[in-house]
């Protein structure tokens, strides 16, 4: 059992979290929400000991071991794969590398033979023996081929650099695992597989995520940040979302008839006050309407952008025709012999482990990249918008402010216009003057999301659009898009979001030529491919 109890913290001066008190059991599942900037990965740093709260404790049982998904992806570069995923379990890596030392020494004493002797036994207790078959089976579910189980990390990709280091933190049988943003990166397949696994996970899991789909599969409750403070609701995240917009309107329904009553009081009070005969009435009233209190609902910290995108024109008939692409990028050829054609209406998402074909596709698509073979075609009556998965550049070099950055993008320049725009993607006040170059991740991606609405055009290319998005901005944009009249291709690893958008499914695998296509949604098309 995990305990937070009666904890405080005050962050850079502002009050982050005021009196918690919450209780964690093992064999469920919490998931942490909130806004950006709410919290959540500092209640993570806190239940772990990395941050101290200001006031408060965080007490757990004396026997239990508590593993943390490790954020920084280069910490094990000088290691190899199986290595890191055992240094999961700290005091086992540990009597390894003593027992390792002890066995290799020339002048092996008695000393040394019954120090061997304990590390032997701890070993064992510890299901020492069997640690790299354990190891092998949790990279192997999560999707790191046999062949790469001694390699060194330094020679991984950010990807799967991210598997090692989930396989680390699941390693062991830990009592209470803590992953932030688990599912960042991870391909659909691998994404089940750790569904599956913490579902059947004997720990406490405590989850921060933005992949509402995740969310539902493996939460058997949700900690809401808000209004500084931590709720927990039994439920997963649909369940919450449902129960707190019910319990709004209860508590908006409940002031309007308050609101109703005091006004029919104060107004008996002001016709009869000063008619002797209704004067006790009047006072019985007065007395009344003192009692009544109207509860004033905390404004949440929560908020959901505008998300809107109009196409200045009707696309025609024709769309979008690719003819035998082929691109190789680094060595790799990412796209081999693709054709299909885009039909009018067509949303397409992008998905599978093949992120970087997916991206050279895009820029091919847009112009920022030439094809090694084969040819494409936009239609004559297509305009089209991009949204990259890295936008640096939109913004490294740019020394104004966030409203001079807009306004190289605005057919109408005035701050009026600009400023009201800002506004529904939540920038306002002082906030359209700071530079552009200091923006958050999220912020910058609202940003991009204003670039592509102003641009109006009948066809959007999207790569990793929810990317450093809220689950209010990702809401907002799922909305958008669904919304949209264009047509529409990109990539994403939020399963909910291509389910609520897309009507149509291409994967174009690694080593093969063509692609997979399948019109219809998200799940069936899971199915779909299972059956192949």
């Amino acid at each position: 059992m995990l305990t937070i109890n009666d904890v405080s913290l005050q962050f850079a001066g502002d009050l982050l979290y005021k009196h918690v008190d919450l209780m964690f059991q093992p064999g469920f599942c919490y998931g942490i929400i909130g806004a950006n900037g709410a919290g959540k990965s500092t209640l993570l740093r806190i239940i772990s000991g990395e941050l101290q709260p200001t006031t408060g404790t965080v007490s757990m049982q004396k026997d239990d071991r508590m593993s943390v998904f490790e954020q920084d992806h280069f910490k094990y570069d000088q290691h190899s794969v199986m290595e890191t995923v055992i240094m999961g379990n700290p005091r086992l890596y540990e009597i390894m590398n003593e027992k390792d030392a002890l066995y290799a020494k020339e002048d092996f004493t008695d000393a040394d033979g019954e120090r061997a002797a304990v590390l032997e036994g701890e070993f064992a207790e510890m299901n020492g023996w069997d640690a790299e078959t354990e190891a092998a089976q949790l990279l192997n579910g999560i999707g790191i081929a046999t062949d790469l189980h001694f390699s060194q990390m330094e020679t991984l990709d950010g990807r799967q650099k991210v598997k090692v280091l989930l396989a680390q933190a699941l390693f062991g049988q830990p009592s209470i695992i803590l992953l932030d943003e688990p599912t960042n990166g991870l391909d659909v397949e691998s994404t089940e597989w750790l569904e599956d696994f913490l579902v059947e996970c004997n720990a406490i899991v405590i989850v921060v995520s933005h992949d509402r789909h995740f969310l539902n599969s493996v939460c058997t409750h949700i900690v809401d940040v808000d209004h500084a403070a931590c709720k927990m609701y039994t439920g997963n995240y649909d369940f919450w979302y449902d129960a707190s917009t019910l319990m709004q309107q209860l508590l908006r329904n409940q002031n309007k008839k308050r609101e109703e009553k005091i006004k029919d009081l104060q107004d008996f009070i002001r016709r009869f006050s000063a008619n002797k005969s209704k004067s006790r009435q009047a006072t019985s009233r007065k007395k009344m309407l003192d009692t009544i209190q109207i509860e004033q609902m905390p404004a949440s910290s929560r908020k959901y952008p505008f998300v809107g995108f109009e196409p200045e024109r009707e696309a025609g008939r024709d769309i979008l025709m690719i003819e035998n692409l082929t691109k190789t990028v680094d060595g790799v050829k990412v796209i081999d012999n693709l054709t299909l054609t885009m039909k009018k209406g067509d949303k397409i998402a992008f998905v599978g482990e093949n992120e970087a074909g997916a991206t050279a596709l895009f820029r091919i698509l847009i112009g920022e990249m030439n094809p090694d073979e084969g040819s494409f075609r936009w239609g004559v009556t297509i305009s089209q918008s991009y949204f990259p998965k890295d936008n640096t550049r939109f913004f490294e070099d740019f020394d104004g402010t966030l409203i001079e950055w807009l306004r190289q993008y605005s057919k109408d320049t005035t701050e009026s216009y600009l400023r009201g725009f800002l506004g529904r993607m939540l920038f306002s006040g002082d906030d359209v003057y700071k530079p552009a170059k200091v923006l958050s991740g999220g912020e910058k991606v609202r940003c991009m999301l204003s670039r592509l609405m102003m641009s109006q055009a009948n066809a959007l290319v999207l790569d990793q659009p929810t990317n450093h998005l809220d689950l209010e901005s990702i809401t907002a944009l799922s909305n958008g898009l669904a919304a949209y009249t264009g047509n529409l291709l990109f990539s994403s690893h939020d399963y909910q979001f291509i389910d609520e958008i897309s009507n149509r499914i291409i994967e174009i695998p690694l080593g093969k030529e063509g692609c997979l296509d399948y019109e219809g949604k998200f799940e069936d098309f899971l199915a779909w491919k299972k059956a192949r």
